[in-house]
């Protein structure tokens, strides 16, 4: 899968290929949001996707590579992105991962194993998958289940996205 690949040359966003949905194919507003590290290297993007109308958030998808300090986690903490979305959605609620499923999911022609995690808050709907290129995909989502269709319109963004105007 290309999207699966290290970029050769370094962009100015994060230096590794951001897996998510197209803003095109989002029927609200996007926002990107990058993890820096003292030393300038991008450790993780996420990218917050909100409903019109002002209903608010409604999914972020990170993607977060190997060494990224926001990948370590306790076994009962929240993803770094669950936690980004309650702090969007002004929830200051204490929610915990009470359990995990791994399930496998076809995307195309190639097979993901899919982490479904389990939160004591049930609005939250959220799954972690790894790539082959040791970046961790995480989807949150408020109040929406997260179903096989959505792993379809996962794809590449463009670097272009993230380079400083």
């Amino acid at each position: 899968m290309s999207f699966l690949r290290r970029r050769s040359a370094t962009p100015a966003g994060p230096d590794f290929d951001v897996l998510a949905m197209d803003p095109g194919d989002w029927p609200g507003n996007l926002g990107a949001g990058l993890l820096p590290a003292p030393d300038g290297t991008c450790q993780g993007v996420f990218l917050r996707y909100d409903l019109f109308g002002g209903r608010g958030p409604a999914m972020i998808i990170g993607n977060l590579p190997e060494g990224s300090p926001a990948r370590e986690v306790a076994a009962d903490e929240v993803p770094f992105e669950v936690g980004q979305l309650l702090l969007a959605l002004e929830n200051d609620e204490d929610v915990t991962v009470v359990g995990t499923e791994d399930m496998p999911v076809l995307q195309g022609d190639n097979l993901l194993i899919v982490r479904r995690l389990k939160l004591s808050e049930s609005r939250i709907s959220c799954v972690q998958f790894d790539r082959s290129d040791g970046v961790l995909v995480t989807i949150a989502a408020w109040d929406r289940p997260i179903t096989d269709d959505l792993y379809a319109l996962l794809k590449p963004l463009p670097a272009e996205l993230f380079q400083q105007g």
